[in-house]
């Protein structure tokens, strides 16, 4: 989708969503696209990389969030979630963190050592050179944590209370807010090599302070066409309409509107192409 350096609405990366040409197709013929779902995609948080001609790369921040030494905060300087938990968890949690019309964007933000470390983003860790990503605006940098609140124009005073309480709950090794580092799917992508209590927690304490702004990304579509046993697309009265399958994210998500893990498109996507390839080979499809 078309965006802007200071635009804030949702931008795609690696999409696998339907591009509406099938769901269109559905609805020529008597079907409806399923608009009951819990959520129309699934989200990520994603970063605005500059590219040398002027358009931005799209960077999906999948991994390094669970990593310890990392806080996202919201456009008040406040924690939202857990940011260990799935990517599209992490969005839900931000968007329900704001008011209707503010902005969908976090920062996420580290320390020197994070950095070293871990990379942030598009930005690789050591011993990758990293200047140009200070240059082009993409890295924010400040040796107090109050110049970086005002880089991202968050409120000083608050995101340094913030990184205050965090770095007191991690030197104890337990997230009293969010939970962070609790499950099983937190803390296998933490990094329990370090030895820390818990290992997707480490105070941030070393300055300079860096942080990248992310915003909403789409990785793919719930909202499809319904669709039966047979992936026979149905119309209004839920009948099947002859010789018309859909499958993958044309199809209407198995799941609900929910997100329990990666591969949830391409899973059903497969079953159910077999499964449309099979009853259209009956004869049956009308």
């Amino acid at each position: 989708l078309p965006h802007a350096p200071n635009g804030y609405e949702h931008c795609s990366a690696a999409s696998r969503g339907n591009t509406g040409d099938g769901l269109r197709m559905g609805e020529a013929v008597g079907a409806q696209v399923r608009r009951d779902l819990l959520q129309a995609a699934a989200l990520a948080p994603v970063s605005l990389v500059p590219n040398a001609d002027g358009s931005y790369a799209h960077f999906p921040h999948l991994i390094e969030r669970a990593k310890p030494g990392l806080i996202a905060v919201n456009g008040f300087g406040k924690r939202f979630c857990n940011e260990a938990d799935s990517y599209h968890d992490f969005m839900q949690q931000l968007i329900r963190s704001l008011p209707a019309g503010q902005p969908v964007q976090a920062w996420l933000v580290g320390d020197k050592d994070f950095l070293h470390r871990y990379g942030l983003g598009a930005v690789k860790p050591a011993p990758v050179p990293f200047g140009a990503y200070l240059r082009n605006g993409y890295l924010l940098r400040s040796d107090r944590w109050s110049g970086l609140a005002q880089q991202c124009g968050l409120p000083s005073q608050t995101l340094e209370q913030t990184v205050a309480s965090y770095n007191q709950q991690a030197l104890q090794g337990k997230d009293v807010e969010f939970g962070k580092g609790e499950s099983a799917y937190n803390r296998i992508q933490g990094d329990a090599s370090r030895g820390l209590t818990n290992p997707c927690m480490a105070p941030l304490l070393k300055p300079p302070f860096y942080a990248v702004r992310v915003v909403a990304g789409s990785l793919g579509t719930f909202a499809g066409l319904p669709t039966n046993c047979n992936s026979q697309v149905l119309d209004s009265q839920n009948r099947p309409i002859a010789g018309l399958y859909a499958c993958g994210n044309d199809a209407s998500s198995m799941m609900g509107g929910r997100y329990p893990s990666g591969g949830i498109t391409l899973g059903p996507a497969m079953t159910f192409g077999y499964l449309a390839g099979l009853h259209a080979a009956s004869g049956q499809s009308g």
